[in-house]
This record gives C-alpha cells, sequence and structure tokens, in this order.
C-alpha cells in the first residue's frame, strides 16, 4: 500500500516543483533622517494603499511599531548599532531588548531582526554573540518563528568578478553564515549596482546597472550567463555562502535602490527604471537560483533631508515627504 499511495504523491511534488514559488514579498526601508516626514501613521496607511507588504526600520521606534499594530506588514527590524555591544557582552540585555521592543507590540508581525546594519571594523566581533543572545531570547519568549539575522555590506565578499569566484574575505562571516543555517535564518545584504556603477563607468553600463537590455556577460567558472550587475552580484553572494559550507542559507536583498538626483546617473528616469525593473526581476530569481524569487526590500520610502554624506544619499525616495510619489512606481 506504501508504494502504490508514493507516486501520486512524487508527481504532486514534482508539479508543484515545475512552479516557480510565489515572490515571498516586495518591501521598502523606511528611514527617518528627515525633518519634515509625515506621521508613522501615515506612513503605514501609505504602504498598505500601495500594496506593500514588507517594511524595514533601522531601529525600534514607539510610534512606529504602534501604527504597524494589526496592519500585517510583515516587519524587518535593526536592534540599531549602537546596541550590539551591550546585546553581544550581556544576554539579560538581548531579554530586555525582546520584552521592550518586541513582546510590548503582540500586534505586529515581526520577521528579522537586524543584528546591526553595515558594520565596520572591530564592531564586527559583537555581531555573532549578540545574535546568539537576541536568538536565544527570542526563543526564550515563544517567539522563535522571528528570525535573527545581521544586514552587511556587498564589499563583505572579495572576488566577486566573475559572480562564482565570490567569497567572504573574513573569518567572522564564515561563523555567522554558519549560524544562519543552523538556526534557518537568511544573510541580509545590501546590494547597490548604483555605487559600482559610479565607481566604473568605463566597464560598467548604466543600462548593465539598471536591468536593460545591450550587456551580456558569461562567468567562465560554471557557463551561466548574466544581463543585469544586480543578479552578478547576488550570486557572488550565493557563491559566498557555498563557499563557507552554507549552501541552503537563503539571501535577503535588504536594501537596494537608486538615487533621482544629486550625482552621476542619478535622475528620476534612471531611479523609476532600475526600481521598477527591481520589483519585476527579482520575482523569478537568479542565475544561480533561477525559479527562486528573491525577497528584497527597495531603499527607500521617502527622500531624506537629513541624511549625511553625498548629495545623492538625500534622494533615493520613492515618494516625497508630502506622501507624492518622486516617480511612477508600482508594486505588484
Amino acid at each position: 500500500m506504501a508504494k502504490q499511495g508514493f507516486a501520486p504523491l512524487l508527481a504532486v511534488a514534482l508539479l508543484l516543483a515545475a512552479f516557480p514559488a510565489a515572490v515571498q514579498s516586495i518591501g521598502v526601508c523606511y528611514g527617518v533622517n528627515g525633518n519634515n516626514l509625515p506621521a508613522a501613521s501615515d506612513v503605514v496607511k501609505l504602504y498598505k494603499s500601495k500594496g506593500i507588504d514588507s517594511m524595514r526600520i533601522y531601529f525600534p521606534r514607539s510610534d512606529i511599531l504602534q501604527a504597524l499594530g494589526g496592519s500585517n506588514i510583515a516587519l524587518t527590524m535593526d536592534v540599531g548599532n549602537e546596541k550590539l555591544s551591550a546585546l553581544a557582552s550581556d544576554p539579560s540585555a538581548a531579554s530586555s531588548f525582546v520584552r521592550n521592543n518586541i513582546q510590548a507590540f503582540p500586534g505586529v508581525n515581526f520577521r528579522y531582526i537586524a543584528v546591526g546594519n553595515e558594520v565596520s571594523g572591530g564592531d564586527t566581533q559583537s555581531i555573532l554573540p549578540a545574535m546568539q543572545n537576541l536568538n536565544s531570547a527570542l526563543s526564550a519568549a515563544g517567539l522563535g518563528n522571528i528570525k535573527v539575522s545581521t544586514s552587511v555590506r556587498f564589499d563583505v565578499i572579495t572576488d566577486s568578478y566573475p559572480p562564482s569566484n565570490g567569497y567572504f574575505k573574513d573569518d567572522y562571516m564564515v561563523d555567522i553564515a554558519q549560524f544562519l543555517a543552523a538556526t534557518g535564518a537568511p544573510l541580509l545584504i545590501n546590494v547597490y549596482p548604483y555605487f559600482a556603477y559610479v565607481g566604473d563607468t568605463k566597464d560598467i553600463s548604466l543600462n548593465y546597472a539598471t536591468f536593460q537590455p545591450g550587456t551580456t556577460v558569461t562567468d567562465d567558472g560554471n557557463g551561466l550567463t548574466y544581463t543585469s550587475l544586480f543578479d552578478a552580484m547576488v550570486d557572488a553572494v550565493h557563491a559566498a555562502l557555498d563557499d563557507a559550507g552554507t549552501p541552503d542559507v537563503r539571501v535577503v536583498v535588504s536594501e537596494s535602490g537608486w538615487p533621482s538626483a544629486g550625482g552621476l546617473g542619478a535622475s528620476a528616469r534612471n531611479a523609476q527604471t532600475y526600481n521598477q525593473n527591481l520589483i519585476n526581476h527579482v520575482k523569478g530569481g537568479t542565475p544561480r537560483r533561477p525559479g527562486e524569487a528573491l525577497e528584497t526590500y527597495v531603499f527607500a520610502m521617502f527622500n531624506e533631508n537629513q541624511k549625511t554624506g553625498d548629495e545623492t544619499e538625500r534622494h533615493f525616495g520613492l515618494f516625497n515627504p508630502s506622501k507624492l510619489p518622486s516617480y511612477k512606481i508600482t508594486f505588484h
């Protein structure tokens, strides 16, 4: 009887495997470095009205968390880089963080906790112990479904061209990857073809950086063909995870975007082209992971007039603080 029942089950499994997974979500990062931004309650309404089902914030903020209550918007929440040392050295600090910022908001749909954003230097040694303490605190609170990760810059990868050569340049990233593999959490990585393009306009065409036709690159290591820089960058991360012995760790693009003003290649037209193509493109995966929808967070919801750094940093918003769009964009 067992063998007779197996064939139909196998047929169903094969049929399901023939269809690519639906996109898990297209999220948008909600930065708050501006003195003219809408109230959090209005921002949540804007997310819902545009069909944006996921949000990333960069530290716990009670007004945002209260506004998210009951919205069912899936939330990625950073701990704030300044908290890393305390969370790494003191398990009770992790328990307090969970109690004050997660358990206190039971109506919020928490998806990931990001332990640090683009951490560099000696602070990188605090990432893993902080992740371990937070993961233990969440489990103790009965919230083990919330996955703990960290959001890293693309430059944690070295030798990224061709993509199949990619590997982690520092051992701490291998240890983090092994922790993610053990807990079933994804690696969060910020991927910006814009900055790669600006840094090398001689070798990287605007079309290749913005998902437009005209450039084809073949990876001599595995014969895969790339028509977008984004795919090449993400697959270099996949190669690094494979090299670390953690091929099952999923990649989530925790930031990607294009500025609409303020510098080389920064225009509303290029930003609209990149971001719309990004939203449409990630549903199909990458050459190394075809058919696997890639969860991606567009940076950012608003132009933020108090962002520091280059002028372009203040022009990544899909929307102006008035809530009017910077350019036309759809999320479906």
